[in-house]
């Protein structure tokens, strides 16, 4: 799925979107998460990346200093500004793979559900733009789906490249074809091997999380 194509399937699955977080298998996994992730982000300045209708954003924006919320579609900005407090988070339109306009760097950096849509050939691309947004060191989260036979949208594909794509229909019919990669332990850590350190990966049943510290320069 090309980017364009991507922000089109986000902007019309916007009103449905937080529905993928009712599914009652998982929610053992979302009350852990949320619990564990606004530790990692307590009295710092964040910058969030995709952060969509905001669902991550309302854990997170209580206990930083300040957030930037980032998302490529106004549509789900429109919901995610009406979750959070006023004051506290600043939402704005921005292309992932541009994070330079951001125009300074924070201390914190969390991705939720954003990386597996990153074609294998960009991660590192996407990393490094991530990177140059953040302080030296800063601690980062890239939270993510590992794929669970029954729960998770089959896979319909797979190119030449290694991504794995999803056919997903909306509740408006009509259909859409996701990128959307599942990457192993092994894999995350050789994508990001000498760009961050201190790496702990995490897993749940459902989920992944990779907590590191973003390599110095």
């Amino acid at each position: 799925m090309l980017p364009d194509r991507m922000q089109n399937y986000y902007a019309a699955r916007a009103p449905e979107y937080d529905k993928i977080y009712s599914k009652p298998e998982r929610q053992s996994d979302l009350r852990k998460i949320e619990e564990w992730l606004p530790t990692v982000f307590a009295g710092s300045c964040v910058l969030e990346v995709a952060c969509g209708t905001g669902y991550w954003t309302q854990f997170i924006a209580p206990v930083a200093l300040q957030v930037l919320a980032v998302d490529s579609a106004p549509e789900t900005l429109r919901i995610a500004q009406a979750r959070v407090p006023h004051g506290k988070v600043e939402f704005i339109v921005a292309d992932a793979y541009m994070l330079a306009q951001v125009g300074r760097r924070y201390e914190r950096g969390f991705a939720g559900f954003w990386f597996s849509h990153v074609p294998k050939s960009r991660v590192r691309e996407f990393l490094l733009g991530f990177h140059a947004a953040l302080e030296p060191g800063a601690r980062v989260v890239l939270l993510d789906n590992l794929f669970v036979e029954g729960s998770s949208s089959p896979v319909s594909e797979r190119d030449a490249e290694g991504n794995t794509y999803q056919v997903r229909r909306l509740g408006n019919g009509t259909t859409h074809r996701v990128l959307k990669n599942f990457p192993s332990e092994h894999e995350l850590r050789a994508v990001t091997e000498g760009l961050c350190t201190e790496v702990r990966y995490r897993a749940w049943q459902y989920f992944w999380a990779l907590e590191y510290a973003a390599a110095m320069p």
